[in-house]
């Protein structure tokens, strides 16, 4: 199976890191419903980078087991003032979670 690629924000990527935010939201669209209910939608792992980082530079990667996602309703200010539909994915660390 394929590995889960997501760039993110700093402030998302460090809370992750740190344990404060176990779930990284991305809209239902389309494109999201190809990449994660779908077929193609089948991962090992997910990736997760501060930015766009160079490939040796593990300090801004983490690498997750694939923990699946959910869909729900939220209200964030990085979607705008109303509630939308979003996948959740699982981003939980732990202690053995990641490299």
């Amino acid at each position: 199976m394929a590995d889960l690629h997501l760039a993110l924000k700093g402030e998302y990527f460090d809370a992750i890191k740190a344990g404060t935010k176990t779930e990284e939201y991305r809209l239902c669209t389309p494109y999201w419903m190809k990449r994660l209910a779908s077929p193609f939608g089948l991962y090992d792992r997910i990736v997760l980078t501060r930015g766009y980082p160079h490939h040796d530079d593990a300090d801004r990667r983490l690498v997750l087991p694939w923990q699946g996602y959910t869909i729900k309703q939220i209200t964030h200010p990085h979607f705008g003032p109303d509630p939308v539909t979003v996948y959740a994915i699982g981003v939980r660390i732990d202690d053995m979670g990641h490299r």
